[in-house]
């Protein structure tokens, strides 16, 4: 029974430095689901991802 050797536990992974990021700006609210959801800011437009709503900049 030569094949019962204990294995060495695995090396501890190395956590990573955060990133800092820049703070979060608000953009404009949804007019159709409120002021809860906020358009995404495209390059040539606004829209929101809950009802589909959209405007061109």
């Amino acid at each position: 029974m030569a094949d019962d050797k204990k294995k060495a536990p695995a090396p501890a992974a190395k956590k990573k430095a955060q990133k800092i990021t820049k703070p979060y700006k608000a953009g404009k609210s949804c007019p159709r689901c409120g002021s809860g959801v906020t358009l995404a800011d495209h390059k040539d437009r606004r829209s929101c991802g809950k009802c589909g709503y959209f405007e061109k900049k």
